[in-house]
């Protein structure tokens, strides 16, 4: 018997070890975290306030750029995005800059890289999101405020760790393969990826309306 209750007491500690470890995918309540699936209600779903933006972009990124040549200041903790990458396509900026902090560049990559992967999972012909606005210094801030009286005198976008991907269209990949998809299926993939990334603090996520687009920040 006394062999029988060793072996209990073993198997009791060696469980209770393998729960004591450090789980990120647990709930700060120690509850594993369970995940959903994006419902399709963006206007819901894709609703973070700009206070939680704001204190994300204050706690991951870079003072206020005055001109676009104090990016040459900032090249330690700023890192260049391609305009053409693998898996995102940046659009003509008109009022921002390529830049972004390097935390920022990865959530980019993987949202591009997952939305890839979906793609493929769903045997949907390949399409890459489209990067419309990144950065903004000073002056793009004043110039943008010309054009447009209620843009924000301290946008987000300021600080480097906020880029926007449109929704209403997509960058296809194969332009010999003539089957396409209407932005509406291309849209519930990118917002499911979004989703899960959002579901595990990777980011702060606003669908906007007007400018058609899904404003992202690091967290």
């Amino acid at each position: 018997m006394k062999w029988l209750y060793i072996c209990f007491a073993c198997i009791f500690v060696a469980l209770n070890g393998c729960n004591s470890g450090d789980n990120s995918e647990n709930g700060k309540d120690g509850a594993p975290k369970k995940y959903t699936r994006f419902n399709g209600n963006y206007n819901k779903t894709f609703n973070d306030l700009p206070d939680l933006h704001k204190a994300a972009a204050q706690e991951n990124g870079i003072e206020l750029l005055e001109t676009r040549d104090d990016t040459l200041s900032r090249k330690d903790k700023l890192v260049r995005i391609a305009g053409e990458s693998d898996v995102y396509k940046l659009d003509k900026l008109t009022h921002s800059i390529p830049y972004l902090v390097p935390k920022a560049v990865t959530l980019l990559s993987d949202i591009g890289l997952n939305f890839r992967d979906s793609l493929i999972s769903k045997k949907m012909p390949l399409y890459k999101p489209i990067v419309t606005s990144v950065t903004r210094t000073g002056d793009d801030m004043a110039r943008l405020r010309k054009k447009n009286i209620n843009a924000s005198e301290n946008s987000v976008h300021c600080y480097a760790t906020t880029f926007d991907i449109a929704w209403t269209r997509f960058s296809k990949v194969d332009n010999t393969d003539e089957r396409s998809l209407d932005d509406g299926k291309l849209k519930a993939v990118l917002g499911q990826v979004l989703h899960d990334l959002r579901e595990r603090d990777r980011c702060y996520i606003k669908h906007e309306r007007k400018q058609s687009c899904f404003h992202i920040t690091v967290r």
